[in-house]
């Protein structure tokens, strides 16, 4: 896992409408880049409405959102459609950022083991340096702390 004054490992995946995006193109911006397990599961869900609805106030901030998980752009595009997510959505089906930034771990699960993306969230600042890491989120107050984060409140 990254640690807080690494340099944030650069990308390039396809969003919800399979454009090509790279971290590089958000220098000079804050970036909010939290992975999740999987579209249009309850506590992804719940996440990501959360982050739409604070998305204004974190704009505010001067940052942008990146949702990123393994699922599809097709995945990605039914689920911003469905839910009305208005920030970007990156599909990493070979696990290119999701490896490189030390999400895809060991899981356990009413006693069975996988491997799987454990729900993280960095906060990664104009110069492409990680800032903060936040593993093992709650869906619900991740997009929350975020923003009292941006905004030096924690």
């Amino acid at each position: 896992m990254l640690e807080v004054g690494m340099k944030a490992p650069e990308f390039t995946l396809q969003d919800q409408d399979g454009r090509e995006v790279s971290l590089a193109d958000f220098l000079g911006k804050k970036v909010v880049l939290y992975f999740y397990p999987k579209d249009s599961t309850p506590g992804c869900t719940r996440q990501a409405c959360a982050f739409a609805g604070s998305l204004s106030e974190i704009k505010a901030q001067g940052a942008v959102v990146l949702g990123v998980s393994k699922d599809s752009v097709a995945s990605h595009r039914k689920f911003a459609d469905k839910y009305g997510l208005p920030f970007t959505l990156l599909s990493d089906p070979q696990l290119e950022a999701i490896q490189a930034y030390g999400v895809w771990q060991e899981k356990k699960l009413y006693g069975k083991v996988s491997m799987g993306v454990v729900r993280t969230t960095f906060l990664i600042d104009e110069e492409g340096m990680v800032t903060a890491v936040m593993p093992k989120v709650k869906p619900d107050a991740n997009a929350a702390d975020v923003l009292a984060m941006l905004k030096g409140e924690k």
